[in-house]
């Protein structure tokens, strides 16, 4: 729809920052010169997130719920919200207000100036361990050492993407979604804007504190780039080498200097369990190319929605 703006809120667990989130949030959506639907995608919770949410729909009706079945995980709650939301432009952000609502009106100047993705840069990140501070810079440095697109650093979902970009993701149909790099794969002009990350208004984060989401930074690298097999090439080659050099070096000994080598136990238990380590790290990294082939051949949905809640539908009807 022309000059509708979607925001997409992943939830799961979140009854503490949902009212804060629509209190900020709705206060500058006010102030923007465009209509809006805000879409809470929730993972079945526990806690008071979907009776919050119902509560706040009777309120405003350009608040909006999509339930899953079950946890399908963050990933898929925001390709969700894209693929069901009407706006000519969309904003994927975080309900614990990390992701900052004052940043909108930013963001969208930049789209008026003909972008078609902005991205939010983070310049600090509070709230966050040393430890997993440095867990999300070596994994954006592994993904884009390895990967054949550049991902943006320091950028989570927080982004606006216009409807070219919303359709695209449409037609490329991947079980394992990571945003972070379709949206580059994708193309057309992309920009960003920095920011300071606070931390979280309240409530404990779904992710490790210290090591994040690491299945979604393996998805990065293994969705991304084939390097990694590549690799596998260059160290059999290196192994092989280095043994026919120590074959050779024993020949020497024994030939030529006539040393008396016997064999040793200790060398021969080194000897296997530096290739049966070998062997099993080659064996568990194809197994990772592997287990994702076998996703994408199943070809099974990446969420199934138990609900959908929209009172601008109803009136239409």
């Amino acid at each position: 729809m022309e000059n509708l703006l979607s925001i997409i809120v992943p939830v799961y667990k979140e009854e503490k920052n949902i009212p804060i989130f629509l209190e900020r949030i709705e206060g500058i959506l006010n102030g923007i010169s465009m209509e809006y639907e805000i879409i809470f995608c929730l993972d079945p919770s526990s806690d008071r997130s979907y009776e919050i949410i119902r509560e706040n729909i009777e309120r405003n009706n350009a608040i909006k719920l999509i339930q899953f079945s079950r946890r399908f995980g963050q990933p898929a709650a925001t390709m969700a919200g894209i693929f069901n939301c009407k706006g000519e432009i969309c904003i994927i952000m975080d309900v614990d207000l990390q992701d900052p609502p004052e940043l909108i009106p930013v963001m969208i100047a930049k789209w008026r100036e003909g972008y078609n993705v902005v991205y939010a840069k983070r310049r600090s990140r509070k709230g966050e361990s040393p430890i997993k501070k440095m867990v999300a810079y070596l994994g954006y440095y592994l993904i884009n050492k390895m990967s054949e697109i550049e991902i943006p650093r320091n950028t989570g979902d927080f982004r606006l993407i216009d409807r070219i970009i919303m359709e695209n993701l449409r037609n490329l149909k991947e079980t394992n979604a990571f945003l972070k790099g379709l949206v580059p794969l994708i193309g057309y002009k992309q920009t960003s804007v920095e920011f300071d990350r606070e931390a979280r208004y309240a409530g404990k984060g779904n992710y490790n504190r210290f090591i994040g989401d690491l299945r979604i930074c393996f998805n990065g690298i293994y969705c991304f780039s084939s390097k990694p097999l590549q690799m596998m090439s260059f160290v059999g080659f290196f192994v092989v080498a280095l043994s026919i050099l120590l074959i050779i070096w024993y020949l020497l000994q024994k030939l030529i200097i006539n040393t008396d080598i016997t064999p040793g136990l200790s060398s021969t238990i080194i000897i296997v369990t530096f290739f049966s380590g070998l062997q099993l790290f080659f064996m568990g990294l194809i197994g990772e190319y592997v287990s994702r082939i076998y996703d994408e051949v199943k070809g099974r949905p990446m969420y199934i929605i138990s609900e959908i809640i929209d009172k601008t539908q109803k009136d239409k009807e």
